[in-house]
């Protein structure tokens, strides 16, 4: 299987490399700029090279070591402080579009302008295939003079300038990047003080390091603290052991991935909100703080938290049992909860704030037993104060920026939802059908496609496949609103009518090959009728190409990337041809096949449409009509339908069918359809006997 999964890589690879001259490689890591890498495997900037300097802060004569949290080095202009440099990785763990690591090595002076940028790394897969590494490396250039102090992108000041050109057909890619080092700047002249920025205090949640339980205990990360039978108010020797409670907040990284390792601390932290808290609670000896009464209530009756006059109650919901903990120093306490706090309770991580267990005595009032804790200062870190410089989320900024094109999204979805919530309306009027079926294809092809670039792609499915897999972000997929939207619609009209409603109205190659095919019938271009026992057996193939993608990507996703060139989807419509010689003319062999199969394609090669026909049998209803002579005296539904979809027995196979009302308007047209052209010539039939008995006997 390995052998086989590399073969394809190199094939795929290989014809990558004619458009670029040479191998892609879809992670890029300059080599000049090295970075060292610590056992643990968290990066430490190594120093910054002369002639890197030269390039990210020109002017300067001299870097010092990376040190601060978050990094960053000062830059030096004959022994004055100029300025900073970081990397985007290391100050906020930057990822690009792909959700895959990026950094760039960015120069921040300390008049707020960004001095110079080198990228380093990235995983952006529009940037694989089909534009040049070059351009990338030439917009990240293109940053030097953008004035990070700018309240919103765009506002230029005196001596500063906007941000570059996106790259045409990568423009979320560019904003990723944007975005990076901008956020990153910030980040840094915030905690540095830079041009007036007060610091505030926040919780630090990037910071980790590798340490065991006796450290956490020593340096306060966490407590512990031995009640005795006289605390708890019990009979007995009074300095007999009762219980014995640890406690601590576990959200820093530091404390939290120590206590339960990478793996279930990034589940962990998966599952709650971006403000939420996490508690670690753990007690040994005669004392259950749990007790049994929270399996029936839902509530932990005998331990909350307390913070100034507020009281917050420990829920089921919020409480995730541990059965150890990972550091091989950490005591085997009885009893190990995990509690989460939700950020609405109002809990402030950062001040005082102590445990309160009650202890039940019999025949007598309950004894209250409290643990304070207080955050030590070590994960107390600067954090944004400035309002002229707020931190807008980069997908909010481009959902504003693209209000236009959402509207007039927003508008095309609302007529084609009337098409389809109205369609016995629309195609009992053959001419008024075809009228608006062309329209609408027209729109998709250029305006959705070639002017918006809002192409779905099997791409899209895999990468939310290995969303769900390796942690879902929302945010990674806000950033490009028409195709948030796209999926959406789509997801939605999977439930009503199956997965035609993207393949036959919304795909803008589909629309593509659609119109072209009807020009070529109008130029009287013969039409190939493939055999539909033929046929039946060419559908495999592009639920086998999707398979075999998936598959692919479970290996590696960049060769995911490159055999996802099977759709011809970037080259005719995001790039609109704009493409080397041997994307073009496999484009160009698809649609000319398409000229005398329509939807050639999208009958047999599209790895999109078989993932959305997978749970097209989901629908709830059954829209399109038949009729009982349907595939036993009449066939013309199933020669005419554009994609064969319609077994010679009259069915419609509804993960074939792109749903393009075709058959629809067959089946009201009194002309075409034999039951109709019966009914039409008994009723003219009868109505010429009717108006002969009107006239009386012929005169003899």
């Amino acid at each position: 299987m390995n052998t086989l999964l590399r073969a394809l890589g190199l094939i795929v690879t290989g014809f990558a490399a004619c458009s670029s001259g040479g191998p892609a490689a879809a992670q890029t890591v300059t080599p000049e700029l090295p970075r060292a890498y610590s056992s643990a495997g968290f990066a430490r900037e190594a120093p910054v090279a002369p002639d890197v300097l030269r390039i990210v802060f020109p002017g300067a004569t001299r870097v010092g070591e990376f040190s601060g949290t978050p990094p960053a080095a000062i830059a030096f202009e004959n022994d004055v402080p100029v300025g900073h440099v970081f990397s985007t990785r290391a100050v906020i763990g930057s990822v690009g579009f792909s959700g895959k690591p990026l950094d760039v090595l960015a120069g921040l002076g300390n008049d707020g302008l960004i001095r110079g940028a080198v990228l380093r790394r990235h995983s952006e897969p529009i940037l694989v295939i089909g534009i040049p590494e070059a351009e990338l490396n030439r917009y990240v250039a293109a940053l030097a003079g953008l004035d990070v102090r700018a309240a919103q992108l765009g506002a230029i000041r005196p001596g500063a300038r906007d941000t570059p050109d996106m790259i045409v057909g990568a423009t979320i890619s560019s904003a990723v990047i944007r975005d990076a080092v901008v956020r990153a700047a910030r980040t840094v002249a915030r905690t540095r003080g830079l041009f007036g920025m007060r610091a505030t205090a926040r919780l630090d949640r990037e910071t980790f390091e590798p340490v065991g339980w006796r450290d956490l205990s020593a340096d306060g990360s966490l407590v512990a603290r031995r009640f005795t039978r006289a605390d708890a108010g019990l009979d007995g020797d009074p300095s007999e052991a009762f219980v014995t409670i640890h406690a601590g907040l576990m959200t820093p990284p530091r404390i939290g991935q120590n206590l339960l390792g990478a793996a279930d601390f990034n589940a962990l932290i998966a599952e709650t909100g971006a403000d939420d808290q996490i508690i670690l609670i753990a007690a040994d000896g005669l004392y259950s703080f749990k007790g049994t009464e929270w399996v029936r209530s839902g509530v932990f009756e005998r331990v909350e938290i307390r913070q100034a006059e507020r009281t917050i109650r420990l829920t089921r919901d919020r409480h995730r049992n541990v059965e150890r903990l990972r550091p091989p120093d950490s005591p085997t306490p009885r009893e190990i909860g995990i509690f989460i706090v939700p950020a609405d309770t109002g809990f402030d991580p950062l001040a005082p704030w102590r445990l309160s267990f009650l202890v039940e005595r019999e025949g007598k009032p309950p004894t209250t037993l409290e643990l304070p804790y207080r955050l030590p200062e070590r994960y107390h870190i600067p954090a944004e104060a400035d309002p002229d410089a707020t931190d807008e989320l980069l997908w909010q900024r481009i959902w504003k920026e693209r209000a236009g094109l959402i509207a007039g999204l927003a508008v095309m979805l609302a007529v084609l939802s009337a098409i389809l919530v109205f369609q016995d309306w629309l195609t009992s009027n053959t001419a008024r059908y075809r009228f608006v079926r062309f329209v609408f294809l027209a729109v998709t092809l250029v305006w959705l496609g070639w002017s918006a670039g809002a192409q779905l792609s099997v791409v899209n499915v895999l990468t939310f496949a290995h969303a769900l897999l390796t942690g879902f972000h929302w945010e990674f997929f806000l950033v490009d609103p028409l195709i948030f939207i796209l999926w959406s619609y789509v997801a939605m009209t999977l439930l009503f009518w199956g997965r035609g409603v993207f393949c036959g109205w919304l795909c803008p190659f589909g629309a593509l090959q659609e119109l072209l095919n009807e020009t070529a019938r109008r130029l009287r271009v013969p039409q190939v009728a493939v055999p539909f026992a033929v046929h039946e057996r060419l559908w495999p193939i592009k639920y086998i190409i999707f398979l075999g993608l998936f598959a692919l990507s479970l290996h590696s996703t960049t060769m995911a990337v490159y055999g996802a060139e099977i759709e011809p989807f970037k080259t005719a419509i995001v790039l609109r041809f704009a493409r080397s010689a041997p994307f073009v003319l496999y484009v160009g062999l698809l649609l000319v096949a398409g000229l005398f199969v329509e939807r050639f394609f999208c009958r047999y090669l599209c790895p999109l449409g078989a993932a959305l026909a997978i749970p097209a049998r989901l629908r709830m209803f059954e829209w399109l009509k038949r009729r009982h002579q349907c595939g036993r005296e009449c066939h013309i539904c199933a020669v005419r339908c554009t994609v064969q979809a319609i077994h010679p027995n009259g069915a419609i196979n509804p993960n074939e069918c792109v749903y393009c009302l075709n058959c629809q308007a067959l089946y009201h047209d009194a002309h075409t359809c034999p039951p109709l052209i019966q009914r039409r010539q008994r009723r003219q039939a009868q109505d010429a006997l009717r108006a002969a008995a009107s006239q009386g006997p012929a005169p003899s």
